[in-house]
C-alpha cells in the first residue's frame, strides 16, 4: 500500500464518529422529535381550550350553580363561564387588590355579595384609579340594595401576584385570593371562586367593569417547527458524516495514485517514467 493510500485510510477512520457519540446523537434526535410531537399535541389542546372559553364568554348568562355544586367547579370546566347573581353588596367589607389595566394602574374592588340563601360570593366590581381608592370618593357607585350582576366566573388566585406576596396584616393585596380575603374580612364561608363583573356602567362611573383580559399564548407551532428543524439538522449531520466516509472509500477503489519514478523504479516503463499503482 502506498503512503498516500495509508494516509487517506487514516483520515477516513479519524472522520468516523465514535459509537458513543453516534448513540447520543440518535437519542438526541429521538428526544427532539418527541418534543416536537408534544408541542403539536399541546397546540391542539390550546386551540380546543380557546374554543371552549370563547363559547362560554359569549353565551347567554346562566344562574350561578347552587352551593352543593361549588366543590366540583374547576378551571377546566367552568372558568370564564358567563353567570348572573343576585344579592346585597356588603360595601363595608370591600377589598382593594393591586391592578394594572388598559385604564392604567390602580385597584380591583372586590365586594362580597350576600345572597338570599345566606351564601357569600366575592364580586370583582371593576377597576378604580389610585385617587378613587377611598370609598367616599365613589359613593354613588356603592349601591346598598339588592342588585343583579352578570359577569365571568373566575377561579381564586392564591399565594399573591408575580413576585409579590399578599400581606393581609397590612391590607396589601396583589392577587384575588378568595380564602385569604374572606379570612381577613371575617366573612366566614364564601364561594371558592369570584366573579368579574361585566361592563354594565356603575353610577358615578366607578368601579369600571368589563376589563377581564382573556389571553392564551399559543406559540406551540413555532416550538414544534423549531424542534423538528433541530432534529433534521442533527440527522443531516450524521448522514454527511457516515455518507461522506462511504463516498470517500468508493472513490478510493475507483481511483489511481501517481508515484514518482524513484519510488518504484523496478516497475517503471521507462527511464524517466513514474509508476501507475492501484491502491489496495
Amino acid at each position: 500500500m502506498s503512503h498516500d493510500g495509508r494516509k487517506t485510510r487514516k483520515l477516513i477512520k479519524a472522520a468516523r464518529p465514535s459509537p458513543w457519540l453516534t448513540t447520543l446523537s440518535l437519542l438526541a434526535i429521538a428526544v427532539l422529535i418527541g418534543l416536537a410531537v408534544w408541542q403539536v399535541q399541546r397546540r391542539a389542546w390550546k386551540l380546543a381550550l380557546i374554543d371552549r372559553v370563547e363559547a362560554r364568554v359569549h353565551a347567554a348568562p346562566i344562574a350561578l350553580p347552587p352551593p352543593a355544586a361549588w366543590p366540583a367547579i374547576t378551571a377546566a370546566s367552568d372558568e370564564y363561564r358567563h353567570v348572573s347573581i343576585t344579592g346585597r353588596p356588603l360595601n363595608d367589607r370591600e377589598t382593594l387588590v393591586k391592578a394594572v389595566t388598559e385604564e392604567g394602574p390602580g385597584f380591583w374592588v372586590l365586594t362580597p355579595i350576600l345572597r338570599d340563601d345566606g351564601t357569600l360570593v366575592l364580586i370583582n366590581r371593576g377597576f378604580v384609579p389610585a385617587d378613587k381608592r377611598d370609598p367616599a370618593t365613589r359613593a354613588d357607585g356603592n349601591t346598598s340594595g339588592t342588585v343583579e350582576i352578570t359577569g365571568l366566573l373566575r377561579m381564586t388566585e392564591p399565594k399573591g401576584g408575580f413576585l409579590r406576596d399578599n400581606d393581609p396584616v397590612h391590607d396589601r393585596w396583589f392577587s384575588r385570593d378568595v380564602a385569604a380575603i374572606a379570612a381577613a374580612r371575617n366573612l366566614g364561608a364564601v364561594s371558592p371562586f369570584f366573579i368579574d363583573a361585566d361592563a354594565t356602567p356603575n353610577a358615578g362611573l366607578y368601579p369600571i367593569g368589563g376589563l377581564t383580559v382573556i389571553r392564551f399564548p399559543n406559540n406551540h407551532l413555532i416550538y414544534a417547527l423549531t424542534w423538528f428543524a433541530l432534529a433534521l439538522m442533527l440527522a443531516g449531520k450524521l448522514f454527511v458524516t457516515f455518507g461522506g466516509g462511504l463516498f470517500r472509500r468508493k472513490n478510493r477503489r475507483n481511483s489511481f495514485v501517481h508515484e514518482g519514478a524513484g519510488e518504484t523504479a523496478a516497475r517503471g516503463t521507462g527511464s524517466d517514467a513514474g509508476t501507475i499503482v492501484e491502491p489496495t
